[in-house]
């Protein structure tokens, strides 16, 4: 087994913050374009498909704030999964998790080049496309190596910072424009509205980042709970209104490729347009740091544990943070957003949460069995009604995945047990130390 680290982490991480880590890694770029996405696989219906795939991804919440009221240990999905099922399968949703948050590192860091362009053009493309991602993820790398307070200090105001403009879009459509104007919505077939599901899923995942840092929250029994269902009842709500003002602000939304920004700029005037571009630069930022805050304590849980070298689970002597594994993590997301690799690894995205979901919702069902309630502090009522719906939403949704995502991911899976293959023979080689 790896050496313990010598320094423990700090608990600093209250409720609200938590809850902002949470907003912040589900609400990134997504947003800007999804409502144009929607009006084109649902027309006016569009607004639905938040009530029914936001009440899904509720479901799934649902579960992760049980689970997550058992455990103080960080890693989240992948603490659940080796609690649960093994070794191997933990490693296998660690490896996944980590794919899919650094490709999309890589992915935010081009849209944040792209929006930043919209002010200085030079930085869309070429040198200053490499200048844009390089300062924005080395700014945010230092936030979070010189510890968990300033981290969270930031991603508080980028949090505020996104939410702002998101708002004012909101409350002003609300009042400015005339909602009876949107078309009569039909009910939707069944293959769009899946295909829309699933885009939802997408969109509205990334709330279990809220249970990974877990050594650093303080009460993590009671606050991981809370924060992971109030970041996702906020987001589907905030989500619903954005689609509703954006088919009442824009009849060509089904075409537009800037439909927030273009629908801002028709009833809030050029600085509605600018309010909405600087969001979504505050946006993709604000999920960067997020992601760079969740992703390295994965892998400080895998070195924690010996899945993975003890280095990566030593923590910084005076910053109390996993430095190695941030850097590492950021220099990964760095040469995928650099080199484009990314688009290589989007297929993954998807899939794998699903992927991450089906094991959660399994894994308590089968905790609950073997601990018992002497583990938690939150509780589903209705005994094993809740993770069963939760997982035959799951299932759905995988049905929903195209052949290359399927092949993606199974390559991915893969690759993981292969890497863990190797880092067992190597362990089984090493000399026992004591703990």
């Amino acid at each position: 087994m790896a050496a313990a680290p010598r320094y423990s982490p700090v608990r600093a991480v209250g409720p609200l913050s938590l809850t902002a880590i949470s907003i912040n890694t589900v609400i990134g770029s997504g947003i800007f374009a999804l409502p144009a996405a929607m009006a084109q696989l649902l027309g006016p219906a569009a607004p639905f498909v938040y009530v029914s795939a936001g009440g899904a991804v509720i479901l799934i919440a649902l579960c992760f704030a049980e689970i997550g009221s058992r455990f103080e240990s960080s890693g989240g999905p992948y603490v659940y999964a080796r609690a649960a099922f093994g070794e191997l399968a933990g490693f296998e949703v660690a490896w996944i998790f980590l794919l899919a948050r650094v490709t999309a590192l890589a992915a935010a860091g081009n849209i944040f080049s792209g929006y930043l362009g919209y002010f200085w053009p030079f930085v869309q493309h070429g040198a200053g496309r490499f200048l844009a991602i390089t300062v924005m993820l080395a700014a945010l790398t230092m936030a979070n190596v010189v510890g968990v307070r300033p981290s969270t200090t930031v991603n508080n105001i980028l949090t505020i910072g996104k939410l702002l403009p998101l708002c004012i879009f909101c409350v002003a459509g609300l009042f400015l424009l005339d909602l009876r104007a949107i078309p009569t919505p039909h009910l939707p077939a069944i293959s769009p509205l899946q295909t829309a599901s699933l885009l939802m899923m997408f969109a509205l995942g990334g709330f279990e980042n809220a249970s990974i840092p877990t050594e650093e929250v303080i009460d993590p029994k009671k606050n991981v709970p809370t924060a992971i269902l109030a970041s996702v009842v906020l987001v589907v709500v905030l989500y619903f209104l954005i689609q509703i003002v954006s088919l009442a602000a824009l009849p060509g939304l089904t075409t537009s490729t800037t439909p927030l920004a273009s629908a801002a700029r028709n009833f809030l005037g050029p600085e509605g347009a600018i309010l909405l571009t600087i969001g979504a630069l505050l946006s993709t930022a604000g999920t960067n740091h997020a992601n760079l805050f969740a992703g390295p304590r994965m892998l400080y849980a895998l070195g924690r544990d010996g899945c993975l070298p003890g280095q990566f689970s030593r923590l910084h002597p005076r910053y109390r943070t996993p430095a190695l594994s941030i850097v590492l993590y950021a220099l990964m997301g760095w040469m995928l957003a650099i080199s484009s690799a990314f688009t290589q690894l989007a297929a993954l995205s998807a899939v794998a949460r699903l992927l991450m979901y089906t094991t959660t919702c399994l894994a308590v069902l089968v905790l609950r069995r073997r601990l018992g309630s002497a583990h938690g502090r939150f509780f589903l009522p209705g005994g094993a009604m809740i993770p069963l719906l939760a997982l035959c939403v799951c299932v759905w949704l995988l049905t929903g995945s195209s052949a290359n995502q399927v092949l993606v991911a199974a390559a991915a899976l893969l690759a993981g047990t292969l890497l863990y293959g190797i880092r067992n023979r190597s362990r089984s080689g090493q000399p026992k130390t004591a703990p």
